[in-house]
């Protein structure tokens, strides 16, 4: 399991390490029952304080995504198809919003974004590449 801290990104360090843990559990890299690495053998391996990967800890567990037996360590929790298509659905509106206010930087309409999804839904349900649908 690899995670990547970066001094320059705006989001918190413990949110770059749940951020990371919740990719990896919802790409399935990491699937129910792995163990994660101890509190302090991650913060060793990160060079970040043993409290900062405890805060990211908890909020992996207050969200579902792992449990902490105590004395034995924290695991990847069984996932409801629930959980795992709610936080598909909160990722999904971060990136419309980013993708609206780039629009709205562009000067794009709302109906020109939405001909662009679209055109990305049709390629992607008849095989085809974006590329291979031209312009607007």
């Amino acid at each position: 399991m690899d995670i990547i801290i970066s001094n320059s990104s705006n989001k918190p360090i413990y949110e770059q390490i749940s951020s990371q843990i919740k990719d990896l559990i919802l790409t399935g890299e990491l699937s129910a029952g792995y163990q994660l690495p101890s509190i302090r053998s991650l913060a060793k391996g990160l060079r970040i304080s043993a409290i900062t990967t405890k805060r990211a800890y908890a909020d992996l567990e207050a969200e579902g995504f792992i449990e902490t037996v105590p004395g034995k360590g924290s695991f990847i929790a069984r996932q409801s198809k629930e959980l795992l298509r709610e936080e598909g659905l909160r990722r999904i509106e971060g990136y419309l919003q980013q993708a609206l206010e780039a629009a709205r930087q562009a000067d794009v309409s709302v109906a020109d974004v939405h001909k662009m999804i679209d055109i990305l839904s049709e390629s992607r349900s008849d095989g085809r590449s974006s590329e291979d649908q031209g312009a607007l």
